[in-house]
């Protein structure tokens, strides 16, 4: 490898690293691991870990991180990790070292991903993409930021907290879990309901669990996995209709984003909604979407697609990187 880099996509649950070659024409994934976050209790032992594996110590990296980035001390929001990013350029011994929101990452890959590597759920999917687009995908949070420009003129990422936006719920059974959330947590957010606690929660209320306190653990959570392969087996009816409320209200949520954003395209990512690829399909996630009264002439115009890239956290780290000139 001519001229190693560090890249890393790190989570909630799990922390991805590879290794790209910015001599390459283009941004490569190379020598790719994941670990458990919960097998390490610092972000700089799970990347001395994987440096320890590969046996390399590049010089340059770019991690994508679930957090907001703002200045040196960066602090997770679901996962009990921070660092400086001072000290951690400094252990890992680099010259360079770039922080990015990890969604802030599927939005640089956006433009790199092949036709093969995006599944149309709507409208007219065309290989080049054209800005305004949304990206949105539950995973342990809900994450979502916003590709604007083009390939010939360029392209900017802005990363956002659009997970964090208060949820507005539409019907009597959205209401009913608000209501529910909202003895647990002072505000009732979006990611509150779309990821994989949110699909837990909204099970729990629509099976009429009773809200504990938020200083206590909630008792009767069903695990997100268990309550969709519940679903998916099909003899489960609570589990079917807790699914099938977690792709409406992800229809509401990704449309009203979409709307703020003037999106022409809407892409999908994010690691619940790939466990269950074919049944959000017939989900009624695009019946939300579009449903907006006068607006929903507007709504159709767009594209809505799945991103399928196995990593376009990974692959949006490396492409960060050569935007950087890092």
């Amino acid at each position: 490898m001519a001229e190693p880099a560090l890249i890393g996509d790190i989570g909630g649950t799990n922390a991805r690293f590879a290794l790209t070659d910015l001599a390459a024409p283009s941004p490569q994934i190379l020598e790719e691991h994941t670990f458990g976050d919960d097998r390490f209790a610092t972000l700089r032992e799970a990347a001395m870990r994987y440096l320890d594996q590969v046996g390399t110590r590049p010089r340059r990296a770019t991690l994508a991180v679930a957090s907001p980035i703002n200045g040196d001390q960066i602090t997770f929001t679901n996962r009990a990790w921070s660092f400086k990013r001072s000290e951690l350029q400094r252990t890992l011994g680099l010259d360079h070292l770039q922080v990015i929101n990890d969604f802030g990452a599927i939005a640089w890959a956006a433009p790199h991903l092949q036709g093969s590597q995006r599944s149309s759920l709507y409208g007219e999917s065309v290989d080049t993409l054209q800005g305004p687009v949304t990206l949105i995908g539950p995973g342990t949070g809900l994450g979502v930021a916003l590709l604007i420009g083009s390939m010939e003129h360029g392209w900017r990422v802005v990363e956002t907290e659009g997970g964090h936006a208060s949820f507005a719920p539409n019907d009597d059974e959205d209401r009913e879990i608000v209501r529910w959330i909202g003895v647990r947590h002072r505000r009732v957010y979006n990611e509150l309901l779309l990821s994989g606690n949110g699909l837990s929660r909204i099970d729990a209320a629509l099976r009429g669990v009773q809200p504990a306190a938020v200083s206590v653990p909630q008792p009767g959570f069903r695990a997100p996995k268990e309550i969709v392969d519940a679903a998916l087996r099909g003899d489960d009816a609570d589990a079917k209709r807790a699914l099938d409320r977690f792709c409406r209200i992800f229809g509401s949520v990704a449309g009203d984003v979409a709307m703020q954003h003037g999106a022409h395209t809407v892409l999908i990512a994010g690691g619940i909604v790939m466990h269950f690829l074919e049944y959000f399909r017939a989900s009624g996630f695009m019946q939300r979407f579009l449903d907006r009264a006068e607006y929903t002439a507007y709504m159709q115009r767009m594209s809505v697609q799945v991103i399928t890239h196995p990593n376009p956290g990974l692959l949006g780290a490396a492409v960060a990187m050569r935007q950087a000139g890092a």
